[in-house]
């Protein structure tokens, strides 16, 4: 912009260095979808906090559902994977403000390097992503819901949890999953459980040391301790009800079916809400690091076939690092208010 002074020369009328709208269109429209996009994932986790305050009390409890470690089977490591996934996208970041440094100094060989460290730190996230998928849908426990559509689990005399396979008893009885060619009316449902009711039912009673614990969640007060029947061994400040035998038989007695991981209907560890909002909250971040990937992968093409030093510019590596760094913070966000909170 310019301007005429009283003796007819034109100055610059901003005259601060750098415009600050200086930036190009590129950069200019890929700020205008990382703040759109914000406001949905920011959309996204309000809903899920004001989801969790409603319902509270039956909200599962992270330390006890991601608990699993690629290769430690068996042994619960409580949040450590997820830990680990989260260090190697904030890692991943790390290298791509290593590769886009190296584009403004035109080190190609030194973008390509870093653009495919980044990749490679993707690609590991969304594969422990689907493995961390596989373990919440798969379930390790089980559970039983009762008719009144409350989860209940199963714990030993120290309370300790226990599997459904390790009490529940083979009855000489014959179930046949309802298909759409022997149901009323075409209908389905989902895989049988390992186990019916009845087997439950018939292996709880068989161990009257066992006992149940309800969604019920309370924090280890002193009220708390001097009202409920703390669960023992555990080191965090939110325990579930243990109920006493005769409690516990009641409870198994209104059982209406057995479940066995997580899915949109039904979820072993508490409210199935908690399993919907991470299918979704999780599953469209996944979405978003994939989509990086593909994109990262594009641009480190170009920048091994030498079309951005031709261009003597790397700016399309600048613009591919604004999104990789807004998935990085975004995941941040989720990591802290969907699995530390």
């Amino acid at each position: 912009m310019g301007a005429k002074d009283t003796s007819g020369n034109t100055e610059n009328v901003w005259g601060g260095g750098n415009e600050p709208m200086g930036a190009s269109y590129g950069k200019l429209m890929m700020w205008f979808f990382i703040v759109s996009d914000a406001l949905t994932f920011t959309g996204f986790l309000a809903a899920y906090g004001f989801s969790r305050f409603k319902f509270i009390n039956n909200w599962p409890i992270a330390d006890e559902v991601f608990t699993h470690f690629p290769f430690m089977h068996g042994k619960e490591m409580p949040m450590y994977y997820v830990a680990f996934m989260t260090f190697i996208l904030i890692f991943s970041s790390v290298t791509m403000v290593l590769a886009v440094d190296a584009g403004h100094q035109m080190k190609q060989k030194k973008v390509a390097i870093y653009m495919l460290l980044t990749i490679v730190g993707g690609l590991i996230f969304v594969g422990s992503q689907a493995w961390e998928w596989k373990n919440f849908i798969k379930g390790e426990y089980g559970a039983i819901e009762t008719k009144g559509g409350s989860i209940i689990q199963f714990v030993d005399g120290n309370g300790k949890r226990v599997k459904l396979e390790d009490f529940a008893v083979r009855l000489p009885e014959e179930r046949e999953q309802l298909t759409r060619s022997r149901g009323k009316w075409f209908m389905d449902e989902p895989t049988l459980p390992s186990y019916s009711v009845a087997e439950v039912q018939a292996g709880f009673k068989a161990h009257p040391d066992y006992l149940v614990r309800t969604e019920v969640i309370y924090r280890d007060t002193a009220e708390d301790r001097a009202n409920k029947t703390l669960q023992p061994g555990l080191n965090h400040n939110k325990h579930r009800e243990i109920l006493n035998r005769a409690e516990s038989e009641k409870m198994v007695a209104n059982a209406g079916k057995v479940v066995e991981g997580a899915n949109l209907e039904h979820n072993e560890y508490g409210s199935k809400l908690f399993a919907d909002f991470f299918f979704f909250i999780t599953g469209f971040h996944g979405f978003h690091v994939f989509s990086g990937v593909v994109i990262n992968f594009i641009i480190f093409l170009n920048v091994v076939l030498g079309t951005y030093e031709k261009r003597r510019t790397y700016e399309m590596v600048e613009k591919v690092g604004l999104y990789w760094h807004f998935v990085d913070l975004v995941w941040v966000f989720v990591f802290t208010f969907f699995y530390l909170v």
